[in-house]
């Protein structure tokens, strides 16, 4: 007879019921109120309280999967990792939002997503050796990545895009980056 354990309970409930409210905050409005400042380059998904580029989850979530070459469906364990990707434009973190390559309504994932808005991106395939881009991921989010341009934000003229992976230079398309375990990928534009 096994034992009643109410912690354990609590714990499969409170992470259930993160799933929901992270599930539920991912169908949030993508419009931008604010207006960047004149001679900004940006020209929409700024956050009204910093000033800094905010780019929303797109609500077509099953059309921008298919667009990055990937589906949706249930999570795949033959291959499971978790790059980690910061973004910093002109000196400032820019978040990764929860709920990347995740179907707000049916809750069917790609193998390519976001789960927590800290830059942890879930590598979860049912395919060995399959390989995952991190253009894929920017193509989930409908944010352009150049190497001249993050989201809405074009690099000045004595700017640019720059791609370190694991502290090193990445030459190259920033798109091209391939994500693999123990990764620590920064985008960054000034």
């Amino acid at each position: 007879m096994s034992r009643f354990d109410p912690l354990s309970t609590r714990g499969a409930y409170l992470g259930f019921a993160t799933a929901v409210l992270l599930s539920a905050g991912c169908a949030g409005d993508t419009s931008s109120s604010s207006q960047p400042p004149p001679g900004d380059e940006t020209s929409a998904g700024t956050d009204a309280a910093d000033g800094q580029p905010s780019w929303a989850l797109p609500t077509d979530v099953a059309d921008r999967v298919r667009a990055a070459g990937l589906d949706l469906g249930p999570m795949g364990m033959a291959e499971h990792y978790h790059p980690q990707l910061n973004i910093v434009i002109r000196g400032q973190q820019v978040p990764v939002p929860a709920g990347i390559g995740i179907d707000p309504v049916t809750g069917a994932m790609s193998a390519l997503h976001t789960h927590t808005p800290d830059g942890v991106i879930h590598v979860e395939a049912d395919v060995a050796g399959e390989r995952f881009t991190l253009g894929q991921l920017f193509t989930q989010w409908d944010v352009e990545l150049t190497e001249a341009q993050v989201g809405d934000v074009k690099a000045r003229d004595e700017e640019g895009v720059a791609v370190d992976v694991n502290g090193q230079t990445y030459e190259g398309d920033p798109t091209d980056v391939p994500l693999q375990a123990e990764q620590t990928i920064t985008v960054s534009l000034g």
